[in-house]
């Protein structure tokens, strides 16, 4: 009768297995552990405290800085590592969608100062503006999400990176999709994080082919921005993104697409007989399943390819390297 006892030839390999096993859920526990909402308990216990007064100080002052402050965190997320924030003549800050652009590196710079004289070199740059993102919304009346906290500061900056990484506002649906899903993001997602243009303003240069060229816009809205955007000149008038309550986080965003009033060709091409017409729809009929949405997306942005452990840096001037 055969025997059934383990030949010694065997055990190393059936142990070897249980091992790289073993390992292989260690590391894949580490690698999704390496930021914790808890990462300053310790080390800085003031610091979200800090970080959400010299936000509610902000927005209060000027609403629209909010939305300013939402979108550097989301043009630094294509990649999280705060170097969207540094000064350099080929840096991120002059890629073509930032040149001109972007906003509220001021209020960055006096949160950072804040921040560091509460614990001077313990919270990143990176780890601010995913905290700072958080708190805009929530003065202007948006969702709340625990942070996850523990990037640390890239020490380069790319204008190249920048360009070839974020949305163009000219994207039609399918490159929006193809864009978010290069970073591990979904289709869904994509329409979630879009809401975030229910707060904010856009330049006329961003919208003005939009005004003149498309038939998929309601005539009246059409009318209303080619008065704030001529044909020729006028590159940086403004309009709201979101033209029924541009400083407060809600859903008319969704309802404006489904009026044919995005402002964006990129915002329209969410609700034009596309695939995700439909959760336009949702979001539109239920602001609840959008903020709970919109709040889960954020924290799955903020984890694209974060710089830890000994990577980078703690920036002590997030405009530059220590």
């Amino acid at each position: 009768m055969a025997s059934h006892r383990s030949t010694p030839s065997s055990i190393p390999s059936t142990t070897t297995t249980k091992i790289f096993c073993l390992l292989f859920s260690l590391l894949v526990g580490m690698a999704s552990a390496q930021l914790s909402s808890t990462f300053y308990d310790t080390t800085c216990p003031k610091a979200l405290s800090t970080i959400k007064s010299a936000v509610d100080s902000a927005v209060k002052t000027e609403a629209r800085m909010g939305a300013s402050l939402l979108r550097l965190h989301f043009h630094d997320c294509f990649g999280c590592d705060g170097s969207v924030l540094l000064d350099g003549s080929s840096s991120e800050k002059t890629a073509a969608p930032n040149s001109g652009s972007l906003r509220g590196f001021d209020v960055i710079d006096t949160v950072k100062s804040q921040v560091e004289k509460v614990c001077a070199g313990v919270v990143s740059c990176a780890d601010i503006l995913a905290v700072v993102a958080r708190d805009s919304v929530v003065a202007l009346g948006g969702p709340s999400w625990t942070v996850q906290l523990g990037r640390r500061d890239s020490t380069t900056s790319s204008a190249s990176d920048a360009n070839s990484n974020i949305p163009a506002p000219t994207l039609d649906l399918s490159g929006l999709i193809t864009s978010f899903s290069n970073k591990g993001l979904t289709a869904n997602e994509l329409v979630a994080l879009s809401g975030a243009h229910t707060i904010g303003q856009a330049r006329c240069t961003t919208f003005r082919a939009r005004a003149y060229n498309e038939t998929n816009i309601d005539a009246s809205f059409k009318t209303s921005l080619q008065s704030k955007c001529p044909s020729t000149g006028g590159d940086n008038n403004l309009s709201p993104l979101d033209v029924t309550s541009p400083t407060t986080f809600d859903n008319a965003y969704f309802t404006n697409l489904k009026n044919k009033k995005g402002l964006l060709h990129s915002d329209q091409q969410l609700f034009n007989g596309g695939s995700t017409d439909s959760q336009v729809n949702t979001y539109s009929a239920n602001s609840a399943t959008f903020r709970t949405d919109f709040a889960n997306a954020m924290i799955k942005m903020g984890n694209i390819s974060p710089l830890t452990g000994t990577s980078g840096q703690i920036r002590t001037n997030c405009r530059k390297t220590n």
